[in-house]
Formats: structure tokens, sequence, C-alpha cells
């Protein structure tokens, strides 16, 4: 059931919680991710620890200054690492083409931008041909609930919508497939039946704990037709 982006400091500190979960990702994100990353949206550097070795570079970024100054100070020796308060959507992000970035990770932060097709747009604009933009994102707008809602999500979604959204920013799907499909039912009861507006940490950690290793290790070898979450590799052409 987690997610792991929000807006707060203490959303993030209760994720870091997820060990096995963030390790699920980064088995999925690895095999995609290149050498000069910049990821969108790090928040506290929850997953910034897993991408560091044995990359080139890291240009980290998030909208919170505050988080910024966490992720530096858990990560003060990393001389691959570069962090920096910076938005997506403003104009400045496009000075972050001089990085020559060949990924662009963006780990459920999609959905909490207002014009997500202008963003992805902005992405593909840094990186350089052939470069890539993993995302992770919510999945099944019937899903949208009051955790949702608190944590800023604006949408959840398909395959078919993110196939919509790569076609009109010329951003080929080279890979999209649903993840994590126990927490679904997890998420629609939160959201349907008890109306939370967080996840608990005994929620958090009885998930990281239990259902997380079975979980990916059935996934690996099956991928579900439906999911919590959509995970997405575009490529810009060359």
């Amino acid at each position: 059931m987690p997610a792991t982006a929000s807006y707060t400091l203490e959303d993030q500190e209760r994720m870091a919680r997820a060990v096995n979960y963030f390790t699920w990702q980064h088995r999925l994100v690895t095999r995609e991710l290149g050498q000069r990353v910049i990821e969108i949206g790090c928040g506290i550097g929850n997953f910034t620890r897993l991408i560091l070795d044995p990359r080139e570079a890291v240009l980290a970024i998030d909208i919170e200054s505050g988080c910024i100054e966490r992720l530096k100070q858990r990560f003060p020796d990393r001389p691959n690492l570069h962090a920096i308060t910076c938005d997506v959507t403003e104009p400045a992000f496009a000075e972050l083409e001089s990085f020559r970035a060949d990924s662009c990770l963006c780990l459920n932060v999609l959905e909490h931008v207002e014009r997500d097709g202008e963003a992805l747009d902005r992405m593909a604009a840094v990186l350089a041909p052939g470069g890539i933009v993993i995302l992770l994102v919510p999945a099944f707008p019937s899903l949208y609930g009051p955790i949702d809602e608190r944590l800023g999500h604006r949408r959840r979604y398909t395959r078919a919508s993110i196939s919509r959204l790569a076609e009109r920013t010329g951003l080929r799907v080279k890979t999209s497939y649903y993840l994590n499909a126990i927490g679904l039912f997890g998420w629609w009861a939160n959201a349907h039946l008890l109306k939370r507006e967080t996840q608990s940490v005994a929620q958090i950690e009885f998930f990281d704990r239990y259902v997380v290793p079975v979980a990916s290790r059935v996934e690996n070898c099956v991928r579900p037709p439906f999911g919590q979450s959509l995970f997405v590799v575009l490529e810009k052409s060359r």
C-alpha cells in the first residue's frame, strides 16, 4: 500500500520504514537507469540512496528546500550527488540540459503536477537523444480516495492514459505494466471502506515486512493485469 512521495517531511520519514518496498522499486528501476540521472521529486532521499552507486552522477531535485537540506545531511560525503531546489514546471528546469542526463527518474511525482504533459515535455527536453524517462505513478482512477487527496494527487493513471500522454509529448512507450496487485486491495479499502487520510506506521510496516517479499517474487514471474501502481519507461527519439 505505500506511496513513496508526499509533501511533508513527516510522511517521508514514515515511508523510510518501507525498506523492502524501496528495494523492490530499485530492482525494477536499475534495469533501465543510465549513468547520469536527474531524480525529480527526490524528497529526503529515501530512493536516492539506492541509485548513487555505481552512477557517474545523480542530480536530485525537489520543490521543497527542507527536503533538499535533509537529503544533504543524510549524504554529506557523496561526490556524485548534487541536490538542488527546483520545479520541473518552472523555466529554470531547462537549464539542467547542461547536466547531460541520460535518464529522468520520476517516482510518484507526476500525479502531483497540474500540467503533467508539460512536465514530460520538459523532462524530454533536458535528456540526451535516446534518453529515458522512468515513471512510477498511482494506477486506476477508481482507487482515488482521501489519502490521494491529502497527498495532493491530482489523478491516477491507466496504461491507456499514459500511452496517450506519451504520444502527445513525442515520447515512445518502451515499457508499461501494473505493479503491486495486492496493494490495490489495501488502497481500495483505505479509500472506500475505512476513509483513511493517512497510512499508519503499522500498516506500512506490516505491508513491507510480510506482503512485499511475496508480491515482488510473484510479480517478477507473472505481471498482473492490475495493480496499485503503474511502472512506465518512456524513450526519447534519437
